[in-house]
């Protein structure tokens, strides 16, 4: 024998689904990834302007496995040739051993190698991307060949200081960071307007010092008292 309920009186089942407040509450602490920031960088991602294999950890693969070729060169790009390196550091100060960095930047007359950069008063290298991806190695240390950047047009009929843009991946980080690189003396930091809109205490932390090697040295602090400056996009 079966009852019929009416629909108004029927129970409907527990919810399974996001809404169910049976399930709400703090969900269990993962770690994000894995990335593997060894395979992502290719051979010369991070040389410019030269045909080596900076960028890609040769270290984390077998020899039948790195055989990947290199980036082609169509010829040497216009501008001073200047290497890049730094670490990653956690908020404690530690080195990050798997962090992967990207760098976008103009070229040394002022212009991306982009659609959206249409400008004719600043000319085209066609043998500069513009764009680099390195892991950091070992020793938490990445490191770019690349040509110093001219200063590009900025907000509001301005002129940015030559500069990089700086992104960083990793274990954890849900969304790249996003930063700037800017030159120790470089040429319109004081006028420049993202620099300037950085509060004055803590601008250090976007400015690349060149060493004695002539290497310029850029060091990212992901938390902690040094933290660097993040934009958000």
């Amino acid at each position: 024998m079966t009852t019929d309920i009416a629909v108004e009186d029927r129970e409907s089942a527990p919810r399974l689904d996001n809404q169910d407040p049976s399930i709400f509450g703090q969900t269990p602490w993962q770690t994000v990834g894995p990335f593997f920031h060894y395979g992502l960088p290719w051979k010369g991602g991070a040389d410019l302007v030269g045909t080596s294999d900076m960028g890609a950890r040769p270290d984390l693969f077998g020899g039948e496995h790195y055989v990947l070729n290199r980036s082609s060169s169509t010829g040497t790009p216009d501008g001073a040739v200047i290497d890049l390196a730094g670490q990653v550091f956690d908020a404690k100060g530690v080195p990050i051993l798997d962090a992967m960095i990207e760098i976008w930047q103009a070229n040394a007359a002022g212009r991306y190698a982009s659609v959206d950069d249409a400008r004719d008063d600043a000319p085209l290298d066609p043998h500069f991307v513009g764009f680099g991806r390195a892991s950091v190695d070992a020793d938490g240390v990445y490191r770019f060949r690349t040509i110093r950047p001219g200063r590009v047009p900025g907000p509001g009929n301005t002129l940015q200081a030559p500069h990089l843009a700086v992104s960083v991946f990793g274990r954890g980080i849900l969304k790249r960071l996003a930063t700037r690189l800017y030159f120790d003396g470089g040429d319109g930091n004081d006028v420049d307007p993202v620099l300037c809109a950085v509060p004055e205490a803590r601008r250090h932390t976007l400015i690349a010092r060149q060493q004695a090697d002539g290497r310029w040295w850029f060091d990212i602090h992901l938390q902690g008292d040094r933290e660097t400056v993040f934009f958000a996009l």
